[in-house]
């Protein structure tokens, strides 16, 4: 336990910052598992909504510096390129 003022003003705020990076990235990840789970079930409809709900979460979480620009273009066009593999 630091014993110094900011020390301990340093250690709350980076909890904080934990908590909101962690729901960012869950986020994205659970959007991205929702993408590939109406994939699975063969409704493209609603792949495709829940493709731009992923974008949206992956675009979030790059802008934030929580991932790379690259994994994030990866990562859009692997989910991309399964919902157009679907017909």
């Amino acid at each position: 336990m630091p014993n110094i003022k900011s020390a301990k003003k340093r250690m709350r705020s980076n909890e904080k910052k934990a908590q909101v990076n962690t729901l960012i990235i869950s986020s994205m990840r659970t959007a991205i598992k929702n993408v590939e789970k109406a994939v699975k079930a063969e409704s493209k409809e609603e792949a495709s909504n829940c493709l731009n709900i992923a974008i949206q979460r992956i675009d979030k979480a790059m802008a934030s510096g929580k991932i790379h620009k690259n994994k994030a273009a990866r990562l859009k066009s692997r989910l991309t390129k399964t919902i157009n593999s679907m017909e």
